[in-house]
């Protein structure tokens, strides 16, 4: 029989706490502590589950620059009538728009960074 698993992306910063109310925020979901200190979890609706990790010596990704990969980043995805919204809604708490405009296309995609530095999509793919 197949042991159950729960999968947790874990996303390190310095302000552990800062980072994991943004996402709470974005994804209607709730901060909570984690496992020890600096473990701040966020967990809400449809399986949505983070950990956001204290690391003292952390550096952003430095994408979009070309010359380095984006690393991981989220893909948060909405209804075609909610991105204006969700836009609105990511910025509002925090995000950093890199391409945010509708581009046309059937899958409209709009690429952010947190407040961390990590890279995040709101997507209708």
């Amino acid at each position: 029989m197949p042991v159950t698993k729960t999968v947790v992306l874990v996303l390190d910063c310095t302000e552990p706490l800062e980072l994991a109310e943004f996402y709470a925020g974005l994804l209607n979901a709730e901060a909570r502590p984690g496992e020890g200190k600096d473990l701040v979890e966020v967990v809400g609706p449809d399986g949505v589950h983070l950990a956001i990790r204290r690391d003292l010596g952390y550096a952003p990704p430095s994408w979009p620059r070309p010359e380095d990969s984006q690393q991981a980043h989220l893909h948060i995805r909405v209804s075609p009538a909610d991105m204006d919204a969700a836009e609105r809604e990511a910025v509002d708490l925090g995000a950093t728009p890199v391409e945010a405009r509708d581009n046309g296309g059937k899958h409209d995609t709009r690429l952010f960074t947190d407040p961390a530095g990590h890279s995040c999509a709101l997507t209708t793919d």
